[in-house]
């Protein structure tokens, strides 16, 4: 999804409440960050309310259950704005966060809990590829079979297939090589392909 201003809208309105807040769905990321340094309180939100959805969404396809897929992304949000000071602002911002998203994802890994929560609790989102309204069979399956994969094959698909990254972008999150990441999708889509068969 694109950052760019809509024509006509050159920077964020000078106003408050409701109105800051629907003047600021549209305002770019790199604005927002930049408020946000300078003690904006509002922009920060605006930044939350942008990115929590497809945050939660990353944190419980990659297998945690609903309470500890939120606390990774409230940690993640709170390290992120903790670190603004730090985020090189010529860099994209949506990757830069996802990245220490994946670093809470992974912690939460280590610490074994997922893993004592029941996957039901997580149930597979993604961009939508095609109408799976009512689909539960679809997405039963793909639960199952994302689950097969292993950790960073899976966090590359989900990157590139479900959040739609670049591979530019996914190298900010990952820290993995051009080459490794298209290796680690392309096993993924692989292995994917057979299990799911008629359902890919």
């Amino acid at each position: 999804m694109s950052d760019a201003m809509p024509p006509g809208s050159a920077s964020l309105r000078v106003v408050r409440g409701a109105d800051r807040l629907h003047a600021g769905s549209a305002t770019p990321a790199g604005e927002l960050v930049a408020l946000s340094r300078d003690g904006d309180p509002i922009a920060f939100r605006l930044l939350v309310e942008r990115y929590y959805p497809r945050m939660l969404r990353f944190a419980a396809n990659m297998g945690l259950g609903k309470e500890d897929a939120e606390e990774a992304v409230q940690d993640a949000l709170v390290r992120a704005h903790g670190a603004l000071d730090r985020f090189d602002a010529s860099a994209p911002f949506e990757p830069w966060l996802f990245r220490i998203l994946a670093n809470c994802c992974r912690t939460a890994h280590g610490r074994g809990r997922w893993w004592r929560r029941l996957r039901v609790e997580a149930p597979i989102e993604r961009t939508p590829m095609r109408d799976t309204t009512g689909d539960a069979e679809w997405s039963e399956e793909i639960r199952r079979a994302l689950d097969t994969l292993p950790r960073e094959q899976r966090e590359a698909f989900l990157l590139r297939h479900v959040e739609g990254m670049d591979y530019e972008a996914m190298m900010t999150v990952t820290g993995a090589g051009l080459s490794a990441l298209k290796m680690r999708v392309k096993r993924a889509c692989d292995a994917l392909r057979a299990q799911l068969g008629a359902l890919a």
